[in-house]
């Protein structure tokens, strides 16, 4: 449990990347939906009939893997630290929670590095056992993320700083 006197050193909230909201998903599938039913009407027009009923699945088709990509955009993960504890919730797109807490004085936290593609993966090594976080993540993002939580750390690592007041 978490001291509420105990300062935050760091506080994220790590969301999916999505390009395409709802508004874009809505006008992707009227352009794409009209499309081929203009498609479907030429070809029913001269014959071919078959075809506009694999349009139409062609449709649905995206449409689902539309749906899918927004339903999984509402995952997430939340990263504190705090002098004594680092913790790390994890939410499924389908709402099922993971989390742990660590002893920041007793982490390591790996950067697995690809010459080519960047950071590839952060994972937070722990009494033996391995979390990999920030998964959503760019490379260019998981480097940013790793420098943010690397100093968060440190602080908690260096112990709370004391201030001498003058009189």
């Amino acid at each position: 449990m978490r001291d509420a006197c105990e300062p935050t050193l760091l506080s994220a909230h790590i969301t999916p990347h999505r390009s395409l909201g709802r508004a874009g998903f809505v006008a992707a599938m009227l352009v794409f939906g009209g499309a081929s039913t203009v498609l479907g009407v030429m070809f029913i027009a001269v014959g071919a009939w078959p075809i506009a009923g694999f349009l139409g699945l062609d449709v649905a088709l995206v449409y689902v893997a539309f749906c899918i990509n927004l339903r999984r955009a509402a995952a997430h993960e939340h990263v504190l630290v705090t002098p004594s504890m680092l913790n790390v919730r994890r939410i499924s797109h389908t709402g099922r929670i993971a989390e742990f807490t660590l002893n920041p004085l007793r982490v390591r936290l790996h950067c697995e590095v690809d010459p080519d593609y960047g950071t590839r993966q952060l994972v937070l090594l722990s009494e033996g056992r391995s979390h990999p976080i920030a998964q959503f993540l760019s490379p260019d993002e998981k480097d940013s993320f790793a420098v943010a939580l690397l100093a968060a750390i440190g602080e908690a690592k260096r112990g709370p700083t004391r201030t001498v007041f003058d009189d």
